[in-house]
C-alpha cells in the first residue's frame, strides 16, 4: 500500500461519502489490521471483529481521516487499542469472577519490553506487507498458519521446492526490510 493510493481513497471518501473507495481502501488494509490484532488476541474470530470495529470508526470519521497524518500508523493504534480494551474487559471479567488474576495474564515483561516488542512487531507487519505476493503468501501459510510444505505446494499449485526458494527468499527480505540499520 503507498501513501499516494489511500491519500487518493481517502479523499474519494471524505469528498464524495464513495463506499466503493472506502472498500478498496478496507481490501488494501485488511490482511495486515487483522494480523496486529491476531498477535494481541490469539483469536481469529475476536481478531476479526475488532478490525471491523476499527473500518466501523474509521467511515464514521471518514472526514476527518485526511488530515491524519499516517494512515497506517493510526489504524495500527486503533486495532491495538481496541485489542488492548478487549483483553481488559475480559481480564477484569475473569478477575471479577474468580478474584484471582489468570496466570496467562499476569505481566511478565517490563514496559520497556512490551514497547521494544510492539515496535518489532509493526516492523515485521510493515515488512511483511512489501514481500511479493507470492513470496508472502507462502511466508504466511507455513510460518504463521503452521502448514506444511506440502500443503501450501497443493494449495498454491507449486512444487515444494518452489515453497521452500520462496521461504528463504521471505526470511531474507524481512531480514533485510525490518533490521534496525534500514530503517533511517
Amino acid at each position: 500500500m503507498t501513501e499516494s493510493e489511500v491519500r487518493k481513497l481517502l479523499r474519494l471518501v471524505k469528498e464524495e461519502d464513495s463506499q466503493k473507495a472506502f472498500q478498496d481502501f478496507y481490501y488494501l488494509t485488511y490482511d495486515r489490521l487483522f494480523r496486529i490484532a491476531y498477535y494481541y488476541i490469539k483469536k481469529e474470530e475476536i481478531s476479526q471483529e475488532i478490525v471491523l470495529d476499527t473500518f466501523m470508526k474509521l467511515w464514521e470519521q471518514r472526514k476527518q481521516l485526511l488530515e491524519v497524518r499516517n494512515i497506517e500508523d493510526y489504524c495500527f493504534i486503533l486495532v491495538k487499542n481496541t485489542a488492548l480494551h478487549y483483553i481488559e474487559k475480559e481480564t477484569i471479567s475473569c478477575i471479577s469472577s474468580t478474584d484471582v488474576l489468570p496466570e496467562s495474564q499476569e505481566q511478565t515483561s517490563s514496559p520497556e519490553d512490551s514497547l521494544i516488542s510492539e515496535e518489532l512487531f509493526a516492523r515485521y507487519v510493515k515488512a511483511l506487507d512489501r514481500l511479493p505476493k507470492r513470496c508472502r503468501e507462502v511466508f504466511i501459510g507455513i510460518r504463521e498458519e503452521k502448514k506444511s510444505y506440502i500443503q501450501v505446494a497443493k494449495e498454491m499449485n507449486i512444487s515444494t521446492k518452489t515453497v521452500d526458494a520462496q521461504i528463504q527468499k521471505a526470511v531474507s527480505l524481512l531480514k533485510t526490510l525490518i533490521d534496525p540499520k534500514n530503517i533511517f
